[in-house]
């Protein structure tokens, strides 16, 4: 038999505490969002934000989703570009509207940009829950899905209620804080007031149906070594 290693994705959560620099997860967050327009396994995608923040997070997110440049990818003053292919981008469009139907808010964009590629626009959504399909699948695309939670506990049980578990971020004034929240979280990396990426030096992968086994680092050598044990 084969030894395998398997990174499938992942519906990664950005969980912004009650004592987060909004300023600072405001920017970090939507980066995170529009990296390769939203088409990355390690995105942001579900940003559950504390209520007593909530409205403020929302606006600064906002704001900075809404300044990005959607264009050609080689310009280098571009930082969106279009999406891989045309079915990709009906197929995040009906996930949009199926969340509105379902009760999500849209403040901002929801729509195909005319044109040619398959652009679309940087896209925010509120009020999102349970049932609603921004909540429940993964956005392949720059669309963010903004939770809001009543307090930290109910954010942990948020970003773990998904059956991916690749990577996620915390965002806190106090380390203590944030790493203990991080050990709740599941997800194979953590992020503490930055984006998740992956780095030579660390390993790398996810749990639940976001794979097994690990890439990168001492630990990722070692998934494709036979451990051999010679005793005398």
């Amino acid at each position: 038999m084969k030894k395998g290693v398997f990174e499938l994705g992942g519906s990664d959560p950005y969980v912004v505490l009650a004592d987060a620099d909004l300023d600072q997860a405001a920017e970090i967050c939507a980066q995170s969002r529009l990296i390769n327009s939203g088409q990355s396994c390690v995105c942001a995608k579900r940003f559950i934000v504390v209520s007593s923040v909530r409205r403020e997070f929302e606006r600064k997110f906002a704001e900075r989703l809404a300044v990005r440049s959607v264009g050609d990818p080689r310009d280098p003053a571009t930082e969106v570009g279009p999406l891989a292919r045309d079915d990709l981008r009906d197929a995040l469009h009906a996930q949009v509207k199926a969340s509105v139907r379902a009760g999500a808010r849209l403040v901002l964009g929801g729509k195909p940009l005319a044109g040619r590629g398959f652009f679309y626009a940087p896209t925010l959504l509120t009020d999102v829950s349970r049932g609603q399909r921004a909540y429940d699948e993964e956005l392949f695309g720059p669309v963010a899905a903004l939770i809001s939670v009543r307090d930290e506990s109910a954010a942990i049980a948020v970003a773990n209620d998904s059956v991916f578990g690749l990577g996620s971020a915390v965002f806190s004034r106090s380390r203590r804080r944030a790493e203990a929240v991080a050990g709740r979280l599941e997800s194979g990396v953590v992020f503490i007031n930055d984006f998740v990426r992956s780095d030579p030096a660390l390993p790398f992968g996810g749990v639940k149906d976001s794979g097994y086994g690990r890439e990168l680092g001492g630990f990722g050598i070692r998934e494709f070594m036979n451990i051999k044990t010679i005793c005398g």
